[in-house]
């Protein structure tokens, strides 16, 4: 074993999989086996592996600035570029660009500026931000409190309270519905909750309320079609913000441009990173609307400062590979060839639906996951994650890398440029992972 200490890994386990290369949508491990990387590494992998033009874009970077920072007034272009690239392409009215280096730090900044924002605006008690149950926004301290997964905040003293963050039922009609209940029913009874919720605490305590469109942690939630659209009205009638958790979803990932678009969305925040250079170079972005800036510069005059940002924000090897990035989005429809695609994978995994392991199977574009459970017919979830964590080993055996998340609830999320053949691959891996599973579960008796 090395010194490394591992990211979200049990430290008793480490080092079982030796990555060495990757080409097109394949890594290979250090025997040489090839795998297919079906969740795009960590959701991020859009371009897959080996892409020559973001290579050179890269490459001819680093040849003529490889690095300057932007503290005090010190800027360069390829950073206004990707900025200026973002703000026409965001649905966030006269929106300004943060640049950060992961998720989890556009998700802190975006902390940091509304407590800003609402202090320089004269209502310091505008604080609260309210997030749902199993969601998941990232591992600084103050991601993680908005992040609703206990395993994120045990031994950790995560100050979930004391940044004032509220839980709302994660919007997942499979497990949340009441008997009987319908779709539409369920969501006006969460819509209520959320309304009560407003209440109870005093709409002129909370700042904003974080949601991916997605769930992608949560185990690929995709909330019913109307429930976003409702949830939007509440939060304008009570002055609080929609702040678009867009990390996995954005650029093409469930077959349009973001996933705001896809569930009928309208933020006045958004964060993205991942596939925003499809993960060649870390880079991430936190975005706020004109009003907000605008409040803010005044302040900042005063205190000749405005106290944020980062040695790498705006770094100039990251946005050049970011502009490169979205310029074969662009050019090549990726996101076109994502929502084509992603309909095709969408129908193959709906073929496992009567699997006798398989309670739903749900997505949008080229995101989706597969739940086991151990009882179809009441929805019975499994008593830990071992069948899940199985299911991935398997699948991992026949050469088909995915992730299981939120227990037993086994993620899809290819590179965008994945092929219909290739989707038919992954598919016939994964079939025969789950065969392994159902051995698995039937030796051990896991059936309910």
């Amino acid at each position: 074993m090395t010194s490394l200490l591992y990211p979200t890994t049990n430290l008793t386990q480490v080092e079982q999989l030796n990555i060495v290369r990757g080409e097109g949508i394949y890594v290979y491990d250090d025997k040489g086996k090839r795998y297919l990387e079906g969740l795009a590494a960590l959701w991020c992998s859009a371009l897959g592996y080996g892409n020559e033009e973001m290579i050179e874009a890269i490459t001819r970077q680093l040849r003529t600035l490889p690095y300057s920072h932007m503290f005090g007034g010190r800027t360069h272009q390829v950073a206004m570029d990707l900025a200026d690239r973002l703000a026409e392409m965001v649905p966030v009215p006269e929106a300004k660009i943060f640049f950060a280096n992961s998720g989890s730090e556009a998700n802190d900044s975006h902390v940091k500026m509304l407590h800003y924002y609402f202090n320089v605006t004269g209502r310091p008690e505008k604080k609260k931000i309210i997030a749902f149950d199993r969601s998941y926004h990232g591992v600084t301290m103050a991601a993680a409190a908005l992040t609703g997964l206990p395993v994120m905040h045990t031994h950790f003293d995560v100050p979930v309270d004391a940044l004032g963050i509220l839980r709302a039922e994660c919007p997942h009609f499979y497990h949340g519905q009441k008997d009987g209940e319908s779709e539409d029913n369920y969501v006006t009874r969460l819509i209520a909750d959320v309304e009560a919720l407003i209440e109870r605490e005093g709409a002129d305590t909370i700042a904003a309320f974080i949601a991916e469109p997605i769930g992608g942690a949560a185990g690929v939630v995709v909330a019913p079609d109307s429930y976003f659209p409702a949830l939007q009205k509440v939060l304008e009638r009570h002055d609080i913000l929609f702040w678009a958790d867009e990390v996995i979803c954005g650029f093409g990932r469930t077959g349009n441009d973001f996933g705001s678009t896809t569930m009928h969305i309208k933020p006045q925040l958004m964060s993205l990173a991942k596939q925003l250079s499809s993960a060649y170079i870390p880079i991430s972005a936190a975005i706020i609307p004109g009003f907000m800036y605008e409040a803010m510069r005044e302040p900042s005059n005063q205190l000749g400062i405005f106290g944020h940002g980062y040695t790498y924000t705006g770094h100039p090897v990251a946005a050049a590979a970011a502009l490169k990035a979205i310029e074969i989005y662009q050019r090549e429809k990726i996101f076109d060839h994502a929502a084509r695609v992603g309909t095709y994978m969408q129908s193959r995994l709906r073929e496992f639906t009567d699997h006798p392991l398989v309670g739903e199977v749900r997505g949008k574009g080229l995101i989706a996951a597969v739940e086991l459970v151990a009882n179809k017919d009441r929805r019975e979830s499994f008593a830990d994650g071992k069948v899940g964590a199985a299911a991935k080993q398997y699948c991992q055996d026949q050469g088909l890398l995915i992730r299981a998340v939120s227990g037993n609830c086994l993620a899809f999320c290819p590179p965008l440029v994945i092929t219909e053949s290739q989707i038919d691959e992954m598919i016939d891996l994964f079939a025969r992972g789950l065969d392994q599973t159902l051995d698995f579960v039937n030796k051990n008796s896991l059936l309910r």
